[in-house]
């Protein structure tokens, strides 16, 4: 059994809840997902199976998007609904649609992120959630993120009311936090904010429409039809690909390095694709980094 099982993950569940059920239900052990995602989040959590969890670290890599809601009005330690509150600053006035969608707009591009303190970003060799349930704040490294395209997913005109919500669709890279986004969103707007509401819509390509849950699930390995799983290459569709001869294909599925060919459709530090004439992924490949005029193998996907 081997491939990529597009899930449904529900609210309540860990990603790692999620790999430990499957386990049970597929009855394999050999079973990982592709990042976490909150207990509260819910949509596409991509799960691989079998051989496919050589592509793991591929598919948590791939771009991700999202549908999210803004409450303004208060803040929270988790920075979503699930937290306890920080600050509060009752919404006294109107708020226009021009002033969120340039704030949105503001926030299209490369933008730079402090992760939260519940998250799972070690700093020290422990996870920040494990020293915010301590009560302990600390200094977080920044980085930047990706945001390729947000909108506004709300057709009024004007935002009223103590605590205004509403909704937006963000496209982004790896890495990005869509709770940090939401309060630097309230914050642009000038108010308190926290995300309360997020639904991934897609992951690596695989959408809400190529879900399953876990009842679907449950039900087709009870039947013994695994049809539902995805081949590794699907999951691999946001690689460039190189396509090459039976000839080339033996060594490549024995690890060897190899000449740059001139044609390579990839950078130097950008993984690529070996595939066959059967359009089968043999392996993950990059240009060598001290050997120029070389490449290597990252993993290798086939066997002999």
């Amino acid at each position: 059994m081997e491939g990529i099982l597009p899930l449904l993950k529900p609210k309540g569940m860990t990603s790692h809840d999620c790999v430990f059920k499957l386990r049970k239900i597929l009855k394999t052990k050999k079973v990982g997902h592709t990042g976490t995602l909150d207990p509260d989040v819910t949509g596409v959590l991509p799960i691989c199976i079998g051989k496919a969890t050589k592509v793991a670290e591929y598919i948590t890599d791939a771009g991700k998007a999202y549908v999210g809601e803004v409450t303004l009005g208060f803040s929270t330690t988790t920075e979503d609904a699930g937290g306890e509150v920080v600050e509060e600053v009752k919404v006294d006035r109107i708020i226009q649609r021009r002033e969120i969608l340039d704030v949105l707009q503001s926030l299209t591009g490369m933008i730079e992120q402090t992760p939260p303190m519940y998250s799972a970003v070690k700093v020290n060799g422990k996870k920040l959630y494990e020293y915010a349930r301590a009560g302990i704040t600390i200094e977080r490294p920044s980085r930047n993120v990706m945001i390729h395209c947000i909108e506004l997913l709300d057709d009024r005109d004007f935002f009223t009311g103590d605590n205004p919500s509403f909704k937006f669709r963000v496209s982004c890279s790896k890495g990005t936090y869509i709770r940090t986004l939401a309060v630097t969103i309230g914050e642009r707007v000038g108010y308190p904010a926290h995300m309360s509401d997020l639904v991934r819509i897609e992951s690596a390509g695989f959408t809400l429409e190529d879900c399953l849950t876990f009842d679907e699930v449950e039900q087709a390995a009870q039947n013994e039809n695994y049809a539902f799983l995805q081949p590794i290459e699907r999951g691999l569709l946001h690689l460039p690909k190189y396509h090459i001869s039976d000839t080339v294909a033996k060594k490549v599925i024995n690890g060897a390095v190899l000449e740059q060919p001139d044609n390579l459709p990839a950078e130097k530090g950008t993984p690529f694709v070996m595939v066959n004439q059967n359009q089968k992924a043999l392996a993950i490949y990059e240009i060598h980094p001290q050997k120029e005029g070389l490449i290597k193998p990252v993993k290798v996907l086939a066997q002999i």
